[in-house]
């Protein structure tokens, strides 16, 4: 049996947990970069009885799916993956099984890039580095958050997270998402909007809704032209739920202050992005969910997930 872990961009899926046990039973290889490319991806994939995705980094839509003649297991850390065809996988006789997660780590990488945000560490670290000092100038001086209006898209698991720093700092926060009601914006500790006044009040706008049909480009341009133009957007979601040619127009004519970004619509990030090259935007490389400790615990359930195939009793079956 041959098992492929692909997207481990940091190398960390073997020394994240004790395989000893899958090595015993399982040939394990271990692929770093990321192949978007479905034919490639096939080639890569075609000897392989089980596939370990991270997340939903590599799409395995019908199209892949059909042409892997001896895939029978995919194990993907979450408990869910959207980038997975389960339809495919059934009528295939692929079994899919998940892991479950440890809480936190989006929350923590939001407010991480909020306080970069805030504080302009984006230009003042470079600075320090390079000999210099105090880059900012003008509009680029960092801010203070207490007493300034947390806007928070989406009050789901990570939302009501994220609003309970905003209110340790002081700020007022505010919410709208498509069916929140105000007995639920009040229990997330945060006050009812609409959309519209959701982004024409926030000094920091942060995403946290689910991508979906209903979500995909739901921060357009008109949502971006009614923002401060002294305020911050923040999206560790998903990237589809802004429209980034419209993101980066509102950045480099002023619309807004700056973004600061997690995650994007193409991944890995290419090259030739502006995304990557626009001053005022922040961006890391999807950290958000990407740390020693959730790694450790999703392997550990990947590794008992895979062995428990083997046993024939499939754990944490998605599909």
């Amino acid at each position: 049996m041959r098992v492929a872990i692909i997207d481990d961009f940091q190398e960390a899926a073997l020394s994240s947990a004790d395989w000893s046990a899958v090595h015993r039973v399982a040939e394990v290889n271990v692929f770093p970069d990321h192949l978007a490319e479905p034919d490639a991806l096939v080639r890569r994939l075609r000897p392989y009885e089980i596939v370990v995705v991270m997340r939903e980094r590599t799409p395995l839509p019908r199209a892949v799916l059909e042409r892997l003649d001896a895939l029978r297991l995919i194990v993907t850390t979450g408990a869910a993956n959207a980038a997975i065809d389960l339809d495919a996988c059934a009528q295939q006789g692929i079994t899919v099984c998940g892991t479950t997660s440890l809480p936190g780590a989006t929350v923590e990488h939001s407010w991480a890039l909020i306080l970069a945000a805030a504080r302009r560490l984006d230009i003042e670290v470079p600075a320090v580095r390079a000999g210099r000092w105090m880059a900012g100038r003008g509009a680029e001086l960092g801010i203070t958050l207490r007493g300034r209006t947390l806007g928070v898209l989406g009050l789901g698991r990570v939302g009501r997270e994220v609003a309970r720093v905003g209110r340790a700092f002081g700020m007022e926060v505010i919410a709208w998402s498509q069916h929140l009601t105000a007995e639920r914006a009040a229990e997330g500790g945060a006050r009812l909007v609409g959309k519209e006044q959701l982004f024409s009040s926030a000094d920091v706008l942060t995403i946290h809704v689910q991508l979906s049909e209903r979500t995909r480009g739901l921060v357009g341009a008109a949502e971006l032209a009614l923002m401060k133009p002294t305020a911050w957007l923040v999206n560790t979601s998903r990237g589809p739920i802004c429209d980034e040619d419209a993101l980066v127009r509102a950045c480099v004519e002023g619309g807004i202050a700056g973004a600061a970004l997690d995650v994007f619509s193409v991944e890995p990030l290419p090259q030739d992005s502006p995304l990557r090259s626009t001053p005022n935007i922040i961006a890391t490389p999807h950290l958000g969910y990407a740390t020693r400790d959730a790694y450790a615990h999703w392997y550990r359930e990947v590794v008992q997930d895979i062995l428990a195939f083997v046993d024939g009793a499939p754990l944490r079956v998605i599909a």
